[in-house]
């Protein structure tokens, strides 16, 4: 959820932007308080696991 480290940015907020838009990470009904991220980049990151694993099986075929 954050950019290098410093402020983080809220993905829904500001896709399609120009400006990012901050997180509102607790108040934030997507915000995962034991993880500390966002809903959203899990999501995005599990997906993205699967794919690989998805192409990695295909090339062993």
């Amino acid at each position: 959820m954050a950019n290098g480290g410093s402020i983080p940015i809220c993905p829904l907020i500001s896709a399609g932007k120009d400006v990012n838009s901050v997180c509102a990470q607790e108040n934030c009904a997507w915000y995962i308080q034991n993880l500390k991220t966002c809903a959203v980049y899990v999501m995005a990151h599990n997906a993205l696991l699967d794919v690989k694993a998805k192409q990695g099986a295909k090339s062993a075929e």
